[in-house]
């Protein structure tokens, strides 16, 4: 029977610690660093009649750059809009007042986020405030079927006094004449 050297072993020990390695980046890679502890963060507030297919812990963003995540999602039991708690990192304390805040996707059919558009105020949200200026976000597939099934706008709408499209009725011969 063979013995097999310390090579071999040492060789199938440094393989299984660089694939535990791997592991280990990747999971750090996939959680941001965070491990499930938050950093130092803030709520904001914001109320919108549609998030479609917004989720928590989906990113907050002004202008590309992550600042924050979507931390839950609730519904007003009184007015039936969904209210979505922002955790915003307090490196960024100075949001102006007038700020919007919209949900978008991106790309086609990519991850929903929240996007805010700073305002020009100099007064600040303070924490626990909500953000008055939002934008639902947009059904796509509801819009393409709304498009699709109208006739794709090429058709202008009836007027008013039309109700069928039927092709006017030509008028009948007079009496005593032969067509």
């Amino acid at each position: 029977m063979a013995t097999r050297g310390p090579r071999l072993e040492f060789a199938v020990g440094a393989f299984l610690v660089l694939a535990l390695g791997s592991l280990l980046v990747l999971a750090i890679a996939s959680t941001n660093g965070e491990f499930g502890f938050s950093r130092d963060s803030y709520a904001l507030d914001a109320r919108f009649t549609q998030v479609g297919q917004l989720r928590p812990n989906a990113p907050v963003k002004i202008g590309g750059v992550t600042i924050g995540r979507v931390e839950k999602i609730d519904l007003d039991p009184v007015k039936f809009d969904s209210i979505v708690t922002l955790a915003i990192d307090s490196r960024f304390n100075e949001i102006p007042i007038d700020t919007s805040a919209g949900i978008l996707t991106g790309g086609l059919l990519g991850e929903s986020y929240v996007g805010l558009q700073p305002g020009g105020d100099m007064e600040v949200l303070a924490p626990g405030e909500e953000i008055a200026f939002t934008t639902p976000a947009v059904d796509l597939i509801q819009m393409v079927g709304k498009y699709m099934f109208s006739g794709g706008g090429d058709n202008p709408p009836p007027s008013s006094g039309e109700t069928s499209s039927a092709p006017p009725a030509t008028p009948a011969p007079e009496e005593g004449t032969t067509p």
